[in-house]
């Protein structure tokens, strides 16, 4: 079994041997962590919870913290989840991995398809469960939304989207996710929108995939299934709490594969993610500065940016030359978008000529970066 290496692996063989400008303090937008401080009611309930590291946590978690999480999505989207349409996670990652390998394991000659560039976390599931992959691009063209191929989903047994999008910061309105669901029921796929950053947006609330199945008449969530995770959420990514929800039929048989898988998360990390699935103003402290920062890249580069996330998915023509430059003379870190796709089957890498911007830091330092990125543009 061979993975890719991750593209932050790929990034220090690019950069390797090069010397940056030591006349600039190293800046790195090249990881979406947020580099704010998590918020210290979040920190002091871990300490206070700290004795209870003495007990074994259940898989399922504990039911103080999946109530906290039905709440976030009943005040968030309007979305009222049965007990059973939903399952507390350590972080989405291990799912994003874990939950293709169970669900593709009796199928034959399985087929996954999943939004291209990605997180490579898809990549790899599709990997270790023998699934044919089948890429969704995202270009300029489409608006960076996927072109809908109906004889290519009739093949698929499981469907990945990813919106708000890593990276190209595109969102789907309500009605694009809802024929989104109508698909995944008249092709009998599973359909899962990996919603990390639905929590990170400047103006408008972005849609759940949740949402569009009840606007579409699929009360049940047959089907569909949505994953969310507090990282982005509460700057809190060390907290590795996230849930996957919506069908109940699919969900009962995970919930008893993940009995085996080992993840269950430590008691103090879930009594300090309930209390942080239960607030919102620390996160509107959040938004508030990414807007902020979103603002800076439109005045200082003059760019149009999006609503959501906070990435900037910017084409700048070799991107591999750029990002070595960019290190060499601004001591500079982004990420080649070539990094983040692969070719499809004609050949077309959708990331070749771009850049990922991670806007992540306080705005004081977002605005010299901003403005060390637009010289070397110029």
């Amino acid at each position: 079994m061979h993975f890719e290496p991750y593209p932050f692996e790929k990034l220090t063989s690019l950069l390797e041997g090069i010397t940056p400008n030591a006349e600039y303090s190293p800046i790195a937008l090249t990881i979406g962590e947020p580099q704010f401080e998590t918020p210290a009611f979040i920190q002091k309930s871990l300490c206070i919870h700290s004795d209870e590291l003495r007990r074994y946590p259940k898989t399922a978690g504990e039911t103080y913290l999946n109530d906290s999480m039905r709440g976030f999505v009943k005040s968030r989207f309007g979305v009222e989840l049965q007990s059973n349409e939903l399952l507390s996670s350590f972080g989405t990652r291990e799912v994003l991995f874990n939950f293709p390998q169970y669900y593709l394991f009796d199928k034959e000659e399985a087929v996954m398809a999943y939004t291209n560039p990605f997180y490579q976390i898809y990549e790899g599931a599709a990997l270790a469960s023998h699934a044919r992959v089948i890429h969704l691009n995202l270009t300029e063209q489409n608006s960076f939304k996927p072109v809908i191929n109906e004889e290519e989903l009739a093949e698929c047994d499981l469907v990945i989207l990813n919106f708000p999008n890593n990276p190209t910061a595109s969102v789907l309105s309500l009605e694009e996710l809802g024929v989104w669901v109508k698909l995944a029921l008249k092709y009998d796929f599973c359909l899962i929108n990996d919603e990390c950053y639905s929590e990170i947006y400047t103006a408008q609330k972005v849609p759940s995939l949740l949402e569009a199945s009840i606007y579409v008449g699929n009360t049940t969530f047959k089907n569909v299934l949505v994953i969310n995770s507090i990282s982005k959420r509460s700057s809190a990514p060390g907290l590795r709490s996230g849930f996957i929800a919506g069908d109940a039929d699919i969900l009962k048989g995970y919930g008893q594969y993940r009995t085996y898988v080992g993840c269950a998360s430590p008691l103090p990390l879930q009594a300090a993610a309930a209390m942080a699935w239960r607030d919102d103003e620390h996160v509107q402290v959040a938004r508030d500065v990414y807007a902020q920062n979103f603002k800076a890249a439109r005045e200082i580069l003059g760019i149009e940016t999006s609503d959501a996330t906070f990435y900037i998915w910017l084409k700048v023509g070799d991107a591999l030359e750029f990002t070595q430059r960019l290190y060499r003379d601004y001591n500079l870190k982004v990420l080649p978008g070539e990094f983040l796709a692969r070719e499809d089957k004609a050949g077309e890498n959708p990331g070749i000529g771009y850049i990922r911007i991670a806007l992540v830091e306080e705005t004081f330092k977002t605005i010299k970066a901003l403005n060390r990125l637009k010289e070397a543009l110029s």
